[in-house]
């Protein structure tokens, strides 16, 4: 899961940052409005904290342009403005929900939690690959009768395969839905990934579930 923070406290950024990916979270974090809503139009994130007072560009505006384009990532605005005026303008201008600061960061991540489950409710229930199965709501995975313990990183990557089988999925592709602006993308650590993945998923004797096309990606197939 990719999440944007556009926050322009620099110790509060880093701080919810720091969280978050302690969490298993890819964060990126924008410092002005422009630049959040920049990041946000060119970059498909799983969810998004906006803080109000923003400089360049207000979260309110922010919201609302990114709405008036369609786009539906899940918007939580962080702001210390605590009236009801205030709160019922940010809910208007789009925003999925409402955070005062200060805030407890367990409230924080129990928010990202609920928004994300209700957006992997409105895509789809259960997703199966031959006899692998994945509950995104629950984080359950199933090969036949067997529960398969994953990371969130490789839950991650392997939701992103189910989500789009028989489908060619890059390294850049990969690297955008699961790691954040610091990736080094020389490293070998997608291919580490996938190997883990496959020693957990895949049935002893059976070709692996997720197929290597040298040279431009990995594909999951059904077997």
């Amino acid at each position: 899961m990719r999440i944007l923070v556009v926050e322009d406290e620099k110790h509060l950024a880093d701080i919810i940052k720091r969280g978050l990916r302690e969490q298993g979270y890819a964060v990126d974090i924008a410092y002005d409005g422009d630049q959040g809503q920049y990041m946000a139009e060119t970059t498909p994130y799983d969810l998004i904290l906006l803080d109000i007072l923003l400089p360049k560009k207000t979260g309110l505006q922010v919201c609302g342009e990114l709405r008036a384009k369609k786009a539906a990532t899940p918007i939580i605005i962080l702001t210390a403005r605590d009236k009801v005026g205030d709160r019922v303008q940010g809910l208007d201008c789009g925003a999925d929900d409402y955070l005062t600061k200060p805030f407890a960061f367990p409230e924080l991540l129990a928010r990202i939690r609920a928004l994300l489950r209700r957006d992997m409710t409105d895509k789809s229930p259960k997703m199966s690959v031959g006899t692998l199965v994945m509950d995104p709501v629950t984080r359950q995975v199933t090969q036949g009768d067997k529960v398969i313990s994953l990371t969130s990183k490789e839950f991650t990557l392997l939701e992103y395969f189910m989500r789009h089988p028989n489908m060619l999925l890059t390294r850049t592709m990969l690297e955008q839905h699961a790691w954040d602006y610091e990736f080094d993308g020389e490293s070998n650590l997608i291919d580490v990934y996938i190997r883990r993945i496959r020693n957990k998923i895949d049935i002893k004797g059976r070709e692996s579930l997720i197929e290597t096309t040298r040279g431009a990606g990995y594909r999951m197939v059904s077997r």
